[in-house]
């Protein structure tokens, strides 16, 4: 798995530091025992940039050369807490250009039951953003989308910031000749589908795509057309992820179905974001819908055996490569 140089901004509005808690067996109303405690600073679009660095520096032949891909995080970030972030972006090689602003960044709370294999999520709400703060953050996007290949729009919108704020800068981006990626859910997907101008990558899992389009989605070939309205509207590749069964990816050039190998799950943390960043790689290295798939799906699989945003190592990631499944769609 190899990169070629460019340039991949990622935007999250409302990063969280993730606060993962292993509590095998844990029963909810009684006393748990935790078994132990990882801070980490996430959010999704943070999560992309640092698994597109892991990638990006994995191959150290075309590292030595100068030819890593060139990665650069943006978005809001609270003064309060910003440390972590910080320091994961400082030691991953990501530039950084997040605008700080007034109080805490939100935590979110992850208990995770290594026994049953499961992961349970709670949110705390976001910073609210100020027209003002909204209006900086913008003209920083502009700037960085025009020496961007790639512009990353993920993650949850926080208190303040319209649920077609993430459409409205596809299209900005999408006219300045930026590919732009989605990877969000509820209103902010929901507005960014309605829109005249879709990303040219969308990512959606099964329950976010039903509820965007207003309709359940009965088996494959309801879900591969529902994707393949998407392309006929402008968007240039649709991943549908279906969590352990593994996603449907559908382009111009052909749609697969992707299933991922039997992994031990660490945290199911970031496993999407993991998928997102692997197929923007796969972009990026004009891959086919074949090989962007497996890449993607070991990039998804190989990030779950892990605490954090990370990929493995270069060797184990190509052995979850070689067991992915692909088949036509």
């Amino acid at each position: 798995m190899t990169a070629r140089p460019g340039r991949v901004v990622t935007l999250t509005l409302n990063p969280a530091l993730d606060l993962t808690v292993r509590a095998d067996g844990w029963q909810r109303g009684q006393v748990n025992a935790g078994q132990d405690l990882h801070q980490t600073a996430g959010g999704k679009g943070v999560n992309v940039a640092s698994i597109l660095a892991d990638w990006s520096r994995a191959d150290w032949s075309r590292a030595a050369q100068g030819d890593t891909l060139g990665v650069t995080a943006t978005g809001l970030l609270g003064r309060d807490n910003a440390a972590p972030f910080e320091a994961l972006l400082l030691d991953k090689g990501v530039t950084d250009a997040f605008v700080r602003v007034n109080g805490a960044t939100r935590v979110g709370i992850k208990l995770v039951d290594s026994a049953a294999q499961e992961t349970t999520d709670l949110n705390l709400p976001g910073l609210s953003a100020t027209p003002a703060t909204l209006a900086e953050l913008d003209a920083v996007l502009t700037r960085l989308g025009a020496d961007a290949d790639v512009v990353v729009l993920a993650g949850s919108l926080p208190p303040g910031v319209p649920a077609d704020h993430y459409a409205t800068l596809t299209a900005g981006l999408r006219r300045a000749g930026v590919f732009v990626a989605l990877d969000t859910s509820g209103p902010a997907l929901n507005a960014a589908l309605a829109a005249p101008v879709l990303p040219d990558l969308i990512k959606p899992n099964i329950h976010e795509l039903e509820t965007a389009l207003g309709r359940p989605l009965t088996g494959d070939a309801e879900i591969l057309a529902a994707a393949r309205t998407l392309l006929d509207r402008g968007a240039r590749t649709v991943a549908v992820s279906q969590g352990e069964r593994g996603a449907l990816i559908v382009t111009a050039a052909g749609a697969v179905f992707a299933r991922p190998p039997r992994v031990t799950v660490v945290s199911t943390v970031g496993a999407g974001d993991a998928m997102v960043a692997g197929l923007i790689s796969a972009h990026l290295d004009g891959l086919d819908p074949a090989a962007a798939a497996r890449r993607a799906t070991a990039f998804s699989a190989g990030t779950i055996t892990l605490l954090g945003p990370h990929l493995p190592a270069p060797a184990d990631l190509n052995a979850l490569s070689a067991q992915v499944e692909v088949t036509t769609a």
